[in-house]
């Protein structure tokens, strides 16, 4: 499961990760959420480009976006399947860029989140299907999903899938949709190893979309986690208001 990320490398040292073309300028985000316009790299012309797309894939068959469930993620197993992956799968792969993403753990009957991320602090490669869904008036929206896999045992702790990453000397291949034949990606659709990855427990505003800044990524102390677990205090109750009786005018005390 993914269902936030960060972006947090410089734009150059992506791009030369990558190896796209253009040359975006664009600032770290530390909260990306769905339906928010996001970096994806995909080979068009021989060449990789960078494209901002919206995180929930729309299929192209789709008639109206506003009653199709939202897709952020499609779960390996079943890409070459489901109707909505099985072209994209063949076709339109892409690759997300990122340093990492959110997963909510739930302890005690309240989830809390956590930041996971290499463990050698290196950017990341998630794995995407892409589609442009065109509407009945002409109109176009690129749209893009995360590829899902079982979790390995470390990080089965936290939730029982990860999104899928792509290795640098992967992208090649990952990206190269000419052959129309998916057997030999298949296999690249997995978690990551044991160790691979680190992670530590965030603040809770991380669950807020509208809360996008650096200290979302801080490791939570003790005593910060002890303060966001204590129950809120209750607010007082507002006086009534009342009629005094020795003029009878209406008025608050």
């Amino acid at each position: 499961m993914c269902g936030r990320f960060v972006i947090t490398s410089p734009p150059a040292a992506l791009r030369e990760m990558f190896g796209y073309i253009e040359q975006p300028n664009f600032p770290p985000r530390y909260n990306v959420a769905p339906t928010q316009p996001i970096p994806v790299v995909l080979l068009q012309n021989g060449g990789r480009h960078f494209q901002l797309m919206r995180w929930g894939l729309i299929p192209s068959w789709v008639k109206d976006p506003r009653t199709f469930s939202l897709l952020i993620n499609a779960r390996s197993e079943t890409v070459r399947e489901k109707p909505a992956f099985k072209n994209a799968i063949k076709r339109r792969r892409a690759l997300i860029p990122a340093d990492g993403y959110y997963e909510w753990q739930d302890a005690g009957g309240r989830k809390r989140p956590f930041f996971i991320h290499r463990r050698d602090g290196h950017p990341l490669a998630f794995a995407a299907l892409a589609e442009t869904w065109m509407g009945p008036n002409g109109e176009e929206q690129d749209t893009v999903a995360i590829v899902t896999a079982p979790a390995s045992p470390d990080l089965a702790q936290l939730h029982h899938r990860v999104p899928v990453t792509i290795r640098p000397e992967q992208f090649a291949r990952w990206l190269d949709c000419l052959p129309n034949d998916v057997d030999d990606v298949m296999p690249m659709l997995k978690g990551p190893e044991v160790d691979e990855f680190a992670w530590h427990q965030v603040t809770m505003r991380v669950n807020a979309v509208a809360n996008d800044d650096a200290q979302l990524l801080l490791p939570m102390t003790a005593e910060e986690i002890a303060a966001e677990d204590a129950p809120a205090p209750k607010k007082a109750a507002p006086r009534k208001a009342t009629m005094r009786e020795d003029d009878g005018q209406g008025s608050l005390f």
